[in-house]
């Protein structure tokens, strides 16, 4: 691992250094956690998994090391840094993100994988299917098809008179692709007229909210993946500078700047992470632990961007949010 990486994991309390384990005379396992997306970016999902550990009686830096890598959002580190955690001889290795997810499925057919949080890992051919993985990688889907109209529907809500959106999105991501495709529908089944704006780097990001505005876009939605995740500060700014609301899939766009968000809870699928390690550790394989979907999804509102934006979010809104920025 790079030394910024090392030291930004270190101050965010992510890692607990080998010397400092105890001395416990039994086994001591070793888990990797891989991440597209900088650590920091992130740190309550992490606590999460760690809490997840503990719950299951594991007891950090004696019986159990959590060692994480970050490839910072340059996809081309992910191959290197999961090469290095199998070299190391990791019992498991919990991976964050599709990305991270197909390079761990490349990179080892036997050191057993679970997925904190993939989008469609049938979609990107990682498992064979969610009831019947197969082969060394089990673990977590974000995949709820239902997802992409409750956000469409939602927006719909705040603004009544919603008719073009735009959708932000990488293509480079296979899941995310299933994402698009179920916006699509969605906003057919809703009348809405659809505006695809595709985004695979930083640089995309200006020209497309662009493109939108010049299409009179009323609001965008984006299918997040850990790209756009790691720049939701800078997709929070253009949206209130081309005064485009914005409704995302994670609590981390709302508390970024973004209007609302409506998704998955990261935070809980680490926690849930945590439950299959315990049991691959204790033997059981992969290939008999069936993927699990969310199940708990969280409304984000950020009433401080809605103002910036001129906009009034009904009270009917307000009061299922699970959390109000004000």
């Amino acid at each position: 691992m790079r030394r910024r990486s090392f030291v930004a994991s270190l101050a965010a309390g992510l890692v607990v250094p080998v010397g400092a384990m105890a001395q416990t005379g039994g086994k001591v396992y070793r888990v990797g956690v891989l991440s597209l997306a900088p650590l920091a970016a992130r740190p309550q999902q992490w606590e999460a998994l760690r809490q997840g550990m503990r719950d299951h009686g594991y007891l950090l830096g004696q019986n159990v090391v959590l060692e994480f890598r970050s490839a910072d959002g340059k996809r081309d580190r992910l191959p290197g840094l999961m090469a290095e955690m199998i070299q190391a001889g990791m019992d498991v290795v919990v991976v964050s993100g599709t990305e991270a997810t197909q390079a761990a499925q490349k990179a080892t057919r036997t050191v057993p994988i679970v997925m904190s949080n993939t989008g469609d890992p049938v979609g990107a051919g990682v498992v064979a299917s969610l009831a019947r993985p197969g082969g060394n990688i089990t673990g977590l889907s974000l995949l709820a098809t239902e997802l992409s109209a409750k956000r469409l529907e939602l927006l719909k809500e705040i603004l009544p008179g919603l008719a073009r959106v735009g959708v932000l999105w990488n293509p480079n991501n296979a899941s995310v692709s299933l994402k698009f495709k179920e916006t699509a529908a969605a906003a057919r089944v809703l009348g809405l007229q659809l505006q695809s704006l595709e985004a695979r780097q930083a640089g995309d990001l200006e020209g497309q909210f662009q493109a939108a505005a010049r299409a009179r876009a009323d609001a965008l939605v984006t299918a997040d993946d850990q790209f756009l995740s790691s720049q939701r500060t800078v997709i929070a700014d253009l949206a209130v500078r081309h005064r485009l609301p914005v409704m995302s899939e994670f609590r981390e766009f709302a508390e970024a700047g973004g209007l609302c968000s409506y998704g998955p809870s990261l935070n809980d699928l680490a926690r849930r992470a945590a439950t299959y390690v315990d049991r691959i550790l204790k033997g059981a394989r992969p290939e008999d632990l069936p993927v699990e979907q969310p199940t708990k999804f969280e409304l984000f509102v950020n009433l401080r961007t809605a103002r910036a934006l001129g906009l009034t979010v009904p009270p009917s809104v307000l009061l299922r949010a699970d959390k109000v920025i004000e």
